[in-house]
């Protein structure tokens, strides 16, 4: 509870300090307003990937059921996410580009991303009674883990993009200035605690279902 409190005041505060108290950029204007929720919302994403991996690489080494518990409910957080990042992806397209979509390498990316953890889903619905299948789910995540890095970093930067500069570029420099940084951090450390809250309450959900399937039996 006392997470959730925190978080949600840091919540509050970020959206006054995008939204009321962060200058335009100089050049983007008021659509830069969109990148400190764009950024996070790509960072935590990419983050629940990760984790998802990492907890199915610990269920094929251990066989423990709480890996098992946290790689899919990472995967249903980081796809939510990820949906959410192209849509505001989406609306800086319109106003930046006159377009929703334009097939950009970073669009194109991220839909394929989004497409190997849909399949995920639909393994899941396959298998996931059968014995074997949550070690066949997992060694798909292991795999899904493998692919992520190189669509959102590498497979983008392989053709010209219409995508502005990363906020940290290949020479290592942070295009932003200190007000736009701390607005930055203050919505990554709120969206990054709302990962973590989500990800605990979808374990007791998990874990509630055990238990009652137990009884059941």
């Amino acid at each position: 509870m006392i997470l959730i409190l925190i978080d949600a005041v840091l919540m509050l505060l970020s959206l006054y300090l995008i939204f009321l108290w962060v200058p335009p950029a100089a050049i983007l204007g008021h659509t830069s307003r969109i990148l400190y929720l764009h950024v996070p919302l790509a960072w935590v994403a990419t983050l629940a990937f990760i984790v998802a991996g990492i907890a199915s690489i610990q269920y094929i080494r251990k066989n423990e059921v709480q890996c098992r518990y946290y790689a899919h409910s990472s995967v249903h957080i980081g796809f939510f996410f990820s949906v959410l990042t192209v849509l505001t992806g989406s609306l800086w397209a319109k106003v930046m580009w006159g377009s929703f979509w334009n097939w950009d390498p970073r669009e194109t990316s991220i839909t394929l991303l989004l497409l190997i953890y849909l399949a995920y889903f639909s393994l899941h619905q396959i298998v996931h009674r059968s014995p074997q299948g949550a070690m066949l789910e997992s060694v798909y995540l292991v795999i899904a883990l493998v692919a992520a890095p190189f669509l959102i970093f590498v497979a983008p930067r392989l053709y010209p993009s219409l995508h502005p500069d990363t906020v940290i570029n290949t020479q290592g420099t942070i295009l932003l200035d200190n007000e736009m940084r701390m607005v930055l951090l203050v919505s990554v450390i709120a969206f990054t605690l709302l990962y973590i809250i989500l990800l605990g309450l979808l374990l007791k959900i998990h874990k509630l279902e055990n238990s009652l399937r137990e009884d059941v039996s």
